[in-house]
């Protein structure tokens, strides 16, 4: 098992893969594959997103549940489409062939794509007897599932619903051979926030007005395009960004890149250097050259990190 306890150990066959041999197959090929865990985490939290479509919405939880007073959830409709984005996005990324007769063709086997945002996966009478991917995700605690099961009656509760779809018993998550368990999903930003500093962001009634107090509030961590863009709701966020960057310079606060300085400064000052797309806010003082611990020289002045909330002195010019 990997350093995190979320990656299983096949050397040692689990749960069916002990006595179904295209179920080890089908296992067998997926840990063949590079950055497993990465590839399965980033393909579902892209599903996710695209789905939320926070830039046209503003949402950003999908847990939410449905509220006739509110429409910042995702409807039943979309609930149900969120498994066909799943199912796209992990045979786009895999290059997974369609099989015969369910939605995979895996090590010579027809596998079916199954993923549950709930507690349990709903498995149609057409999947007895066949291979399931099974997939999940909770964004509340940041985590993804991804085992194999062959469907059979014994694994199902007796219950089924008006569609006659039953979910998995107990015995049947034993008997799944787990490639994840609750292994880490790159993280929901806006969801993560404390209800608070979410409130204080979104508050805001123009999206130039949003995006200025996410990047003063939220400061040190990495802010991805889709949160940039679920806070904006614009077509150009990366506008606002670049407005932002002129107001809070006032006070203090850099907006860091990749590139250029924005590289240099996160370097100098320890913090992570932002993958493209991403940006990270941090306030910095004024201090004198040679003040031990870590500090960065702009325009001929030295600063180092502030942690107060209350504004500082203007920064001078940055190349970001």
């Amino acid at each position: 098992m990997s350093d995190s306890g979320a990656l299983f150990d096949l050397s040692e066959p689990a749960g069916q893969a002990k006595s179904d041999a295209a179920v080890a197959d089908v296992l067998a090929w997926f840990r063949q594959q590079k950055d497993l865990a990465e590839r399965f985490g980033s393909g579902l939290r892209q599903s996710i997103d695209e789905v939320l479509d926070g830039q046209r919405t503003g949402r950003f939880d999908p847990h939410k549940k449905e509220d006739l007073e509110k429409r910042d959830h995702l409807d039943k409709t979309e609930k149900t489409y969120l498994g066909t984005k799943v199912e796209i996005v992990i045979r786009a990324e895999f290059e997974l062939p369609k099989g015969d007769r369910m939605d995979y063709k895996i090590a010579g086997h027809d596998v079916d794509a199954k993923w549950t945002i709930g507690s349990n996966w709903t498995i149609p009478r057409e999947a007895m007897g066949h291979i399931c991917l099974l997939m999940h995700a909770n964004d509340y605690k940041k985590t993804f599932d991804v085992g194999v099961l062959r469907i059979a009656p014994d694994l199902l509760n007796n219950g089924a619903n008006n569609d006659g779809k039953k979910t998995i018993n107990e015995r049947g998550r034993r008997e799944t051979a787990w490639l994840f368990k609750d292994a880490p999903l790159p993280p929901n930003l806006i969801l993560s926030l404390s209800p608070e500093i979410r409130d204080k962001v979104l508050a805001s009634k123009t999206g130039q007005q949003r995006i200025t107090e996410l990047f003063r509030q939220v400061r040190g961590v990495p802010i991805g395009r889709t949160t940039s863009q679920t806070v904006a709701q614009q077509l150009d966020p990366m506008k606002r960004v670049r407005d932002a960057r002129k107001i809070l310079n006032e006070e203090g606060i850099a907006i860091l890149g990749h590139q250029s300085d924005s590289k240099r400064i996160a370097l100098a000052l320890g913090l992570a250097v932002p993958m493209k797309g991403e940006l990270i806010s941090v306030r910095l003082v004024r201090v004198p050259g040679g003040t031990p611990g870590l500090t960065v020289e702009i325009d001929g002045k030295h600063f180092a990190i502030s942690n107060s909330d209350e504004p500082t002195a203007p920064l001078p010019p940055i190349h970001y």
